[in-house]
Formats: structure tokens, C-alpha cells, sequence
């Protein structure tokens, strides 16, 4: 009766296991190491998604939006970022936010920060967790966080894009997140990847000429 209302609700794995422990029940869904032998074809699956979206820069992230797993693009996100946001865990959002991370090199920093912002924002909310408020208390002490509160996108073409300053010129990217349909994990329930496509065909040029061997 439990698992059917948590159902309903369509409550996440980790809380539907905190509900059947307030109800007196033994939790029903387990929470793996991802380095654990059972989740080799996890791993396989993402490194297989990861790898087929090269060059473009693709990521896997777990709840807290620490990178597990990361493509040869990935760099291309976090050249010149300060040593210490790229020690492991590497976050998204403190390399995304941070002023000694992503943030010089993003042309449209405001616009992005308040979507990433309102996301983290939503998730500490809708999630509960205290790491993800913790994260969320740090990346508003960051200089001009606090204030893109009250600050409008301008809304134009189909997404919100990220403009970034490269090597290579100006890029734009588009994403997506995917996430493991049906999982009994909690660990894979909470993975996700997020990968980045080219939103401007000098974006797709300038990233493939770079790779060619």
C-alpha cells in the first residue's frame, strides 16, 4: 500500500524508501556504488552514451551534480578554470558559477547563471537534501548571485543556449539530461547525463575541425 501511494505521487526511489521507513517497513530499493561489479553495464551505458556523442562535450552527473563520468569534449567546458574546482568531485555548478571557474568565459553569464540558479534552486526544494542546500547557500555568496533573483531572460530561438569563450572562438551549445528508464537503484535513478550540441552550425565546424585526426 505503501510503495502503491508512493507510486502515485511518483515520488523518487530515495524517497519512497523514507516513507516505507517512517511507515515501520524495511526499505525497498538499494543504493549501489556506481564502482561496484552490479553496475558494470551502467557504467558500460553511459561511458557507450558519452563516447557517441563525441567531440561534442558530454557529462554524467549524479544528485548532487558531482561529474562521475565525463567525455574527451568535456575539457573543452572547463579550460582555464582554477585547479581547485577541477579537483574530483568536480561540481557543475561551482565550476559553472564560480568567478575562477566557467564564469569569464560565458558571453551570456546572467541568462545561464539564473537558469542554473532557479534549477538548483527547484531541486533543493522538490529533493529536500541537505547537500543540495549547502551547495545552494555556497553559490549564493558568489559575487551578483543573490541579485539575478529578480533578473529576466530574454527569451529568443528554441533554448536557452550556453555561449562560451574558447580557443577554438565563441561557441554555443544546447543541452539535453537523460536519465535510466525504470530503475530499481537509487544510484542509477539519480544519474544523469547531460550532453551539449552545437546550437549554431560555426559551433559544429569548429569543434569537429578541432578533432580530426
Amino acid at each position: 500500500m505503501v510503495l502503491l501511494l508512493a507510486g502515485e505521487l511518483r515520488l523518487a526511489l530515495r524517497e519512497q524508501n523514507a516513507l516505507l521507513l517512517s511507515a515501520g517497513f524495511a526499505p525497498a530499493y538499494e543504493e549501489r556504488s556506481l564502482d561496484t561489479a552490479d553496475m558494470a553495464v551502467v557504467r558500460d551505458a553511459v561511458a557507450m552514451v558519452l563516447g557517441a556523442h563525441a567531440p561534442f562535450p558530454a557529462i554524467a552527473v549524479d544528485r548532487n551534480w558531482n561529474v562521475v563520468q565525463s567525455n574527451c569534449g568535456a575539457p573543452l567546458l572547463a579550460a582555464g578554470a582554477a585547479p581547485e574546482l577541477l579537483e574530483p568531485p568536480v561540481n557543475v555548478y561551482r565550476l559553472s558559477l564560480h568567478p575562477d571557474g566557467m564564469r569569464p568565459r560565458v558571453r551570456n553569464f546572467e541568462a545561464y547563471a539564473l537558469h542554473l540558479v532557479a534549477r538548483l534552486r527547484h531541486d533543493v526544494v522538490t529533493s529536500g537534501d541537505s547537500q543540495l542546500r549547502k551547495l545552494l547557500e555556497e553559490v549564493e555568496t558568489y559575487p551578483g548571485i543573490r541579485a539575478l533573483t529578480g533578473a529576466r531572460i530574454e527569451r529568443g530561438g528554441v533554448a536557452l543556449p550556453l555561449r562560451l569563450a574558447t580557443e577554438l572562438g565563441e561557441l554555443s551549445f544546447i543541452t539535453t539530461i537523460a536519465t535510466f528508464g525504470t530503475p530499481f537503484d537509487i544510484t542509477v535513478a539519480e544519474l544523469a547525463i547531460e550532453s551539449f550540441f552545437p546550437a549554431d552550425e560555426a559551433t559544429a565546424r569548429a569543434v569537429r575541425a578541432a578533432n580530426r585526426p
